[in-house]
């Protein structure tokens, strides 16, 4: 695979930080005690609780941090509760809001500003629901994004009744933080990302993704709401190059029953022995429209053909590549043009209802008509059939 595809994707996931902040109306928007930066309400009727766990794999050293015997990962947890404490869960540390905006040279902002983002989650709040009767999705962020990026995505979800786990990938995110205050920064950045990079990349996200999986689903836990989670319903899915880990997670751990790539260019290919597990691609239309040239989307027809099992292949029209994470809405309500013709917030409602009915349908075997053909609802999303270089 050519490695500048990557580069590119890069380029456009940092759309938040690069482009130009609208004077005045911006900043005025950020210090407004009633016009603050805020998530969308989730749709489902449960509240939501969320923490987060740090954990260490003592079995490998961290393939990015020199000297490091162990991998160290923060990952945030969402799932239903039914005791709300009343104290909303921060976005991010005013620490990880001012060096995301520093990466992009973004000022005319507060740069705490990203801290204060309102969110609709309950910090700690106790976990609830049946033993083993909670399926599980793991996320993965882009590259340089830390995991709270996916926060719109797994609060939707974790207001339908999913336990939700986005993981801080270290240091490849321009800042976690983690309980004792430090705080690692995006040192796989200073890596030359040629095609070794992007496969080391990826591997090591899958391990990652192994492990966090066997800390929650172990016999030794390491979360009080471990015992919700049932172990046979476990799915994975990202945006950007953690779209692209969704599938080598699947290929490295059969664990993981489904997966979901949104916007993301495909890395490791598929062997020749095929992927049967069901598997979701959503993105851009101009990207991802199959015939029409041999960037991104070549890596794509070539896995669709090795995915021998139930398979979508969708894009959206007008969006581009941070509309599809909380980057393109915050960005939008900070007075950032991402150059999208869609909405974030439209682009967000599409995220949300596709991979939920992925999830309902695979995890949960319950019908989703969404997924079997075009939508009066969501016209900007078109099925297509790469066997014929068709979207309808």
């Amino acid at each position: 695979m050519n490695p500048a595809l990557f580069r590119r994707g890069l380029t456009a996931a940092t759309a938040l930080f690069t482009l130009a902040v609208v004077p005045g109306p911006s900043a005025a928007a950020a210090d407004g005690p009633n016009r603050a930066a805020h998530l969308p309400a989730p749709t489902g009727h449960g509240a939501i609780g969320t923490t987060s766990l740090h954990l260490t794999d003592d079995s490998r050293p961290d393939p990015w941090a020199a000297g490091a015997d162990a991998r160290e990962l923060m990952v945030s947890l969402w799932y239903p509760t039914v005791s709300p404490n009343g104290r909303r869960a921060q976005y991010m540390t005013p620490a990880e809001s001012e060096l995301l905006l520093e990466e992009g040279g973004i000022t005319g902002v507060p740069s705490d500003v990203l801290s204060t983002v309102r969110t609709n989650a309950f910090t700690d709040a106790r976990p609830a629901g049946r033993v083993r009767g909670l399926p599980l999705v793991m996320l993965s962020p882009g590259f340089t994004k830390p995991r709270t990026t996916l926060t719109t995505l797994a609060e939707e979800l974790a207001s339908h009744g999913y336990i939700v786990a986005a993981v801080d990938h270290t240091y490849e995110s321009v800042a976690t933080t983690f309980p004792d205050g430090r705080v690692a920064t995006c040192t796989a950045c200073e890596v030359p990302h040629d095609e070794a990079f992007w496969n080391r990349l990826v591997a090591g996200r899958a391990a990652d993704v192994s492990f966090v999986l066997d800390e929650l689903t172990g016999a030794h836990a390491q979360w009080e709401g471990a015992r919700l989670i049932d172990p046979s319903r476990i799915a994975m899915a990202g945006h950007s190059v953690g779209g692209a880990s969704a599938v080598t997670s699947m290929l490295a751990d059969p664990r993981v029953r489904a997966g979901a790539d949104i916007d993301g260019t495909t890395q490791i290919p598929i062997p020749d022995s095929g992927l049967s597990r069901p598997f979701l691609l959503l993105g851009r239309q101009n990207q991802y429209t199959p015939g029409t040239g041999d960037g991104a989307v070549a890596t794509w027809e070539r896995d669709w053909q090795r995915l021998t099992g139930w398979k979508r292949w969708l894009v959206v029209k007008g969006a581009e590549h941070a509309s599809f994470t909380d980057v393109g809405l915050l960005a939008e309500q900070l007075g950032i043009d991402i150059g999208a013709d869609l909405p974030a917030a439209r682009v967000a409602e599409i995220v949300r209802g596709y991979t939920r009915a992925f999830l309902d349908l695979h995890l949960r075997h319950r019908p989703q008509p969404l997924l079997d053909r075009p939508s009066t609802r969501y016209p900007q999303v078109h099925f297509c059939a790469p066997e014929t270089s068709t979207c309808v």
